[in-house]
């Protein structure tokens, strides 16, 4: 075979990799010159945050080498724990979740990788990344030295490390620098016996040579408790006008060795009610060649900010709850559709100054195509619909009880129960502070009558006759991933009260709807399905659908014109939450390559408060996620 000499393989550290790489390729540290060691060099590398988990896998390639193209020598890459093990012990590396196709790539392309692997990512990603099924412990510590928590940790970190340590640089792969927690100096526990046994995990799994490091923010009341000694310190921070001040926190913790900001901000994330955020690109490539000039390494985040498909997206919690919505855009130098900006041309402006950028252009933005509109049919009311959406046994209890009570991790749970008596004047359905989390759709006999949320609306006032059900659809519209507290338990936390009566006897419903979507309901049963409708009323929860015919396939935006709030799945892929009323985002992006030419596209549609009166959504080929926002 030709070129077979150099194909021998050797087992270096329980893998395979070829000789003659494995033995001349090194990454370490050099302490008296201020600089990483690659293959005994000096190297300085320039790197942009990709999130795998937030673009579809038949996207990778391209978004990829549109970094390369900019001139970036590494990407940085987190592994949401939660994505890959949904259930304890149940894990999923197919598909879109597929990691080990995701970093073949990395190398393909030629770029370096810098390796972000929780257990905590934060990420503004649902729990940071922590699963949501470490709750069924209600008192469990998280990030701490407990040791349930602990247990969950090191089994995940059994299955995870090990499928990077071959892909090690020293090993002879592409991942230079592995980081060992994220941010910790930002959460309440302190507990350096906690980091010390994450330290002796990695070390355990990935060896004595990979460069360990931590991240916080560039002060010292970040880095006293996010910092561990053999930990390699850096930091984050955004455009500053003083480089050299910005650094001087981590010359404190780490007096030798390179500088590292590990987050450089390019743009920020947005938050359902708040303005859309943007940071101007020539803020962002003067800051960066600031940092260059500096002579630092830097990681800018986000190069490529993506989608929340489905309910990945996060929360913040400063004061009130603040969930993050569908678009994780970020302003970023590539869009959330992957599209190279004047953002990125500025970028790759500033890097060619400092090392070489590849010969030849970026490669163009992805097609986009405006199809028009499409006019929905009503399927049915949710409550309606239970036998398809709730096949399991309901739960039945005195008091409310929690999604995490039941496993129920995502989506929607619906409470019910029955009135004991005629409700015939306005009377005010009641929960405590914050008993909602994080809104309580209100409906008595199928009626609508509100919405109970989360650090807002307390109180709904309804009417109803005795025997009729009053039902609350409670929607987990993510959980709290930066700050003190994680435990962000979803449902009705606490009990409501009509009339200032205690409400007991209550039925719950977890739904599945994401199931029956995926398997083609409701289009697959569209005559059924008709015959279900009870009531065309466009107010409450019920589920709407349509079809999508395109001889053409492009990525497209999706605008739901006079609809308020609410999920959309197309060709049963969950595109992630809709809130136009709210705003700012308007459309959501829909990847062409969930969509056909040669079948019909399904939309499914569940609208939580109030359809649009015509039932028209429509396909624009660009975004809008500026449009108006209103804070409740």
């Amino acid at each position: 075979m030709a070129g077979a000499l150099w194909l021998v393989l050797a087992v270096v550290g329980g893998s395979l990799c070829p000789l003659v790489v494995c033995g001349d390729q090194s990454f370490t540290i050099d302490y008296s010159r201020d600089c990483f060691l690659k293959d005994g060099r000096c190297f300085r590398y320039v790197s942009g945050s990709i999130h795998y988990s937030r673009i579809p896998a038949s996207y990778w390639r391209d978004r990829l080498l549109k970094m390369y193209m900019a001139g970036l020598n590494a990407v940085q890459v987190y592994v949401p724990w939660n994505f890959h093990e949904p259930q304890p012990g149940v894990f999923n590396f197919r598909g879109d979740h597929d990691l080990e196709h995701f970093l073949n790539l990395t190398m393909e392309l030629g770029l370096l990788v810098i390796m972000r692997p929780g257990p905590y990512i934060c990420a503004e990603w649902d729990m940071g990344g922590l699963p949501a099924w470490l709750l069924n412990k209600k008192d469990i510590r998280l990030r701490a030295s407990d040791p349930d928590y602990l247990e969950a940790v090191d089994s995940w970190l059994s299955v995870l490390l090990p499928k990077i340590r071959p892909r090690l640089y020293n090993n002879g792969g592409n991942i230079i620098t592995v980081q060992v927690e994220n941010e910790y100096g930002s959460f309440a526990a302190c507990d350096f016996g906690y980091m010390r046994h994450l330290h002796a995990v990695f070390r355990l799994f990935l060896g004595d040579d990979v460069v360990l490091f931590t991240t916080d923010g560039n002060a010292d009341y970040f880095l006293k408790c996010g910092t561990l000694q053999d930990l390699y310190t850096t930091v984050d921070f955004g455009p500053v006008d003083n480089v050299t001040k910005a650094f001087e926190a981590m010359r404190r913790y780490q007096p030798r060795g390179p500088l590292v900001n590990s987050e450089y901000y390019t743009g920020w994330l947005d938050y359902w009610g708040e303005k859309h955020a943007v940071t101007p690109s020539d803020t962002v490539s003067r800051g960066l060649q600031a940092i260059l000039e500096s002579g630092a390494s830097v990681n800018m985040y986000m190069f490529e900010g993506g989608t929340n498909f489905g309910y990945w997206n996060g929360a913040d919690f400063s004061k009130v709850y603040k969930p993050i919505t569908t678009s994780y855009d970020y302003d970023a130098p590539l869009t959330e559709a992957g599209d190279p900006t004047d953002k990125l041309l500025a970028i790759r402006s500033v890097i060619s100054k400092f090392q070489p950028v590849p010969i030849g252009p970026v490669p163009p933005p992805t097609q986009k195509f405006a199809y028009g509109f499409v006019t929905l049919r009503k399927v049915g009311d949710l409550v309606d619909l239970l036998d398809f959406l709730s096949p399991s046994d309901p739960f039945v209890t005195q008091y409310p009880i929690t999604f995490e009570d039941v496993k129920q991790y995502f989506g929607f749970m619906l409470y019910r129960t029955g009135l004991t008596g005629d409700v015939p004047d306005q009377t005010p359905l009641s929960s405590v502070a914050n008993g909602v989390h994080d809104r309580g759709y209100v409906s008595v006999g199928g009626h609508f009558f509100g919405v109970l949320e989360r650090d807002g609306v307390k109180d709904v006032n309804v009417t109803g006759k005795e025997g009729q059900w009053l039902d609350v659809l409670v929607e987990n519209m993510g959980r709290i991933n930066y700050g003190s507290d994680l435990k962000d338990f979803k449902g009705l936390i606490g009990n409501l009260t009509l009339g200032g009566e205690l409400l007991q006897n209550w039925v719950l419903y977890p739904l599945n709807i994401d199931g029956p979507i995926s398997q083609g309901w409701p289009h697959i049963m569209a005559d059924h399905m008709r015959k279900t409708a009870q009531t065309e009323s466009r107010t409450g929860p019920a589920i709407y659908s349509g079809t999508l015919t395109v001889t053409d396939i492009g990525d497209t935006y999706l605008k739901l014109p006079k609809w308020t709030k609410g999920q959309v799945w197309i060709n049963g892929f969950n595109l992630g939450r809709y809130w136009p009323e709210r705003g700012p985002q308007v459309t959501l992006y829909v990847p062409g390559s969930i969509l056909s030419s040669s079948q019909v596209n399904n939309i499914t549609v569940l609208e939580l408060e109030k359809a649009a009166d015509q039932l028209l959504v429509m396909f624009l080929d660009r975004p809008i996620l500026n449009g108006t926002f209103v804070r409740n």
